[in-house]
C-alpha cells in the first residue's frame, strides 16, 4: 500500500525519535571491567579548544588554517566570519594570509582571496585591516587581479563613505585601456565593463546620499566611457547597467535640491537644470537597452507636470517666450500626437485621431510648469511660485498634406511656421517627422526645403521616422522596426538636396517604443535653454 507523504514523514520521525531513545540508554548502561575504545573522545580531548591557536578559528566547518589549507578553505572562513562578525575569525585570516603564507599559497590565489578579505572587511567596518589586504593585494598580485575583485572592493569602500579611496582604486586598478591597444580584447572588454559598473555604483550612492555634484562627476565619466564601450562591441545584456536605479537616486536627489532639503557640496560647480538629465547624457552615450522600467522612470522624472497652454493660429497668440521649445512637424497622419505621448510617457498628451488633420494649429503643451498653472489659463486666477528649472514647451504643429481643411487655410499655416521657424528666439529642437514606410513626400520636400533657407543654427534639425514596426511582420523585443534602403536612399538624397543633408535621422515606432532613448538626447536641449 502506498503511503501518503505525511504518513512517511511520520513514520520518518518515529524512526528518529526511537534511534535517538536507544542511544540515551547505551550511555545510561553501567560501566564494566571490559576497556573500551573511545577515539572520538581522545580526539576531542587532544584538540585545543576553539580560538585557541594562533589560526584557530570558531567555525565547525572549517576549525584552523594551516599550510595545508585551501583556497576553499579560506574562502568559508572570511564567508563565515562576515555573515557572523566575527571579528577573531577576520583577524586570523588575516593573520594566516599575511603572515603564513606567500603569494604562492594555492597556485597564486592569493590575490584573490585578500579581495575577499577586503569586502568582508568594509563590511564589518574594520577598515585598518582592509587597507592592510588591499595594499598587500596591490603590491604582490597586480599582474593577476581581476577587474570583478576590484569592482567588489570599490562597492565596499563606497559602503562606508570612503569615496576618496574608491576613486583612487578605480584609477589604478580599473584604469582605462592604454591607448593602442584593441579595446575588443577581452581583457579590455572585462576592464570596461566593471570600470562602468563601478562609476554607476558611485552615482547611484551619492544621489541616494544626497550628494549631487560627486554622482554628477560619476556620470560624467560614464558619457566619456561610453564611446569606448560601444567600440569595444560589449551589448547592453553584457553590462546590464543598472539605468533605473541611477536614475530613481537621481529623481530623489532633484526633488530634495528644489524643495532646499538637498544642497550641493561644491557651490562652484555648475550642475543640468534635472539631475536626471545627467543620467540621461551619460545613458544615450552606452549601447541602448530601450527598457520599459528605465524609460518609464525617466519619463516620470523629467515630465511631471503637463499642461495645455493655448493653440495660436498667428504670432499674436504665442504664449511668452520664457523657456526653450521643442517643436514637431510633419504632414497628417504621419504619427506626429502617438509618438509625442510615447515619449512623455502619457496617454493624451496631444490628442490623437484617426482622422488626417485634427491638430489645426499651434499648440503649446507646457512641461513642468508650477503647479496649478492650468488654472491660471482656465480661470485667471492668480497662482503664486515659479516654474521649474527644467520647464520647457512642446508644440505641436498641424500637419498639412492629407488636412481636409481649404487651400487657404493651408497657406496660412505655411506663412505662419515660416515667420515661426525664422524669428522664434526660443525654440531649440525641431522634430521634423517623416513616415517610415514611404520616405518624403511632396510636403516633407517643402519643408525641408523652408527650414534649409529659415532655420537658426542655433535649432537644432531632426528627421525622425516614425511608424518603423510596420515594415516588420510581427515586431519583437530584437527586431522593434526598421526602414527600408531604398526608402533611406531617398531620404537622404532628399535631405542633400534642401541642404540639411547633416541632419541626424531617428528611427521610432509609437507601438514598440523604439527610439525614445534618441529622441529624449535631443528633446534636452529645450529643457536645458
Amino acid at each position: 500500500m502506498k503511503l501518503s507523504r505525511s504518513e512517511r514523514k511520520a513514520r520518518e520521525r518515529n524512526k528518529k525519535a526511537k534511534r535517538k531513545k536507544s542511544k540515551k540508554k547505551k550511555s545510561q548502561r553501567p560501566n564494566t571491567n571490559h576497556r573500551r575504545h573511545n577515539f572520538s573522545a581522545q580526539s576531542t580531548s587532544m584538540k585545543p579548544a576553539p580560538g585557541e591557536g594562533p589560526y584557530d578559528l570558531h567555525s565547525n566547518r572549517v576549525s584552523s588554517l594551516n599550510i595545508n589549507s585551501t583556497a576553499d578553505d579560506v574562502l568559508k572562513a572570511i564567508k563565515r566570519a562576515q555573515n557572523l562578525h566575527d571579528a577573531h575569525d577576520l583577524r586570523a585570516v588575516e593573520q594566516f594570509l599575511l603572515e603564513e603564507v606567500d603569494e604562492t599559497f594555492a597556485y597564486g590565489y592569493r590575490g584573490s582571496l585578500l579581495s575577499r578579505l577586503a569586502v568582508a572587511a568594509l563590511h564589518m567596518s574594520n577598515n585598518e585591516l582592509a587597507r592592510k589586504a588591499i595594499d598587500v593585494r596591490r603590491i604582490e598580485h597586480r599582474q593577476s587581479m581581476l577587474p570583478m575583485e576590484s569592482a567588489a572592493v570599490v562597492r565596499g569602500l563606497l559602503r562606508v563613505g570612503n569615496t576618496t579611496d574608491a576613486l583612487n582604486l578605480l584609477d589604478d586598478e580599473l584604469s582605462l585601456p592604454l591607448q593602442g591597444t584593441p579595446l575588443d580584447s577581452p581583457e579590455n572588454k572585462d576592464r570596461l565593463k566593471h570600470r562602468a559598473l563601478s562609476l554607476s555604483s558611485i552615482a547611484s550612492r551619492h544621489f541616494f546620499e544626497g550628494e549631487p555634484c560627486r554622482a554628477v562627476q560619476a556620470c560624467e565619466m560614464l558619457s566619456d566611457l561610453g564611446p569606448m564601450v560601444r567600440e569595444s562591441g560589449l551589448t547592453a545584456a553584457d553590462l546590464s547597467m543598472p539605468w533605473t536605479r541611477i536614475i530613481k537616486g537621481a529623481t530623489q536627489c532633484e526633488s530634495g535640491r528644489r524643495s532646499g532639503d538637498v544642497i550641493p557640496c561644491m557651490p562652484e560647480m555648475e550642475l543640468p537644470c534635472n539631475l536626471v538629465y545627467a543620467v540621461l547624457r551619460a545613458m544615450t552615450t552606452f549601447p541602448s537597452q530601450n527598457d520599459d522600467r528605465t524609460y518609464e522612470a525617466l519619463s516620470n522624472a523629467l515630465v511631471r507636470r503637463t499642461v495645455f497652454v493655448t493653440g495660436a493660429v498667428d504670432m499674436t497668440g504665442l504664449p511668452k517666450a520664457d523657456r526653450g521649445e521643442a517643436v514637431f512637424i510633419g504632414r497628417s497622419n504621419v504619427g506626429k500626437s502617438s509618438l509625442v505621448n510615447m515619449i512623455t510617457n502619457r496617454k493624451s498628451l496631444a490628442f490623437t485621431s484617426k482622422r488626417p488633420g485634427k491638430t489645426q494649429q499651434f499648440n503649446f503643451f507646457a512641461i513642468n510648469d508650477k503647479p496649478g498653472r492650468e488654472k491660471e489659463i482656465r480661470y485667471g486666477d492668480v497662482i503664486e511660485g515659479e516654474k521649474d528649472l527644467d520647464s520647457f514647451y512642446i508644440v505641436d504643429l498641424p500637419g498639412f498634406g492629407f488636412a481636409k481643411v481649404p487651400q487657404q487655410v493651408k497657406q496660412e499655416w505655411a506663412s505662419f511656421m515660416k515667420e515661426y521657424l525664422s524669428n522664434r528666439k526660443t525654440m531649440r529642437v525641431l522634430f521634423h517627422l517623416v513616415d517610415a514606410r514611404h520616405g518624403p513626400i511632396d510636403e516633407d520636400m517643402r519643408i525641408m526645403k523652408e527650414v534649409g533657407e529659415s532655420l537658426p543654427k542655433r535649432v537644432s534639425y531632426v528627421v525622425v521616422l516614425t511608424k518603423a514596426d510596420k515594415n516588420v511582420k510581427g515586431p519583437s523585443s530584437k527586431n522593434q522596426g526598421r526602414v527600408a534602403k531604398e526608402v533611406m536612399e531617398k531620404l537622404r538624397q532628399t535631405m542633400k538636396q534642401n541642404k540639411v543633408g547633416n541632419a541626424p535621422v531617428i528611427l521610432t515606432s509609437a507601438e514598440t517604443k523604439l527610439g525614445r532613448d534618441d529622441m529624449w538626447r535631443y528633446l534636452r536641449l529645450a529643457a536645458e535653454a
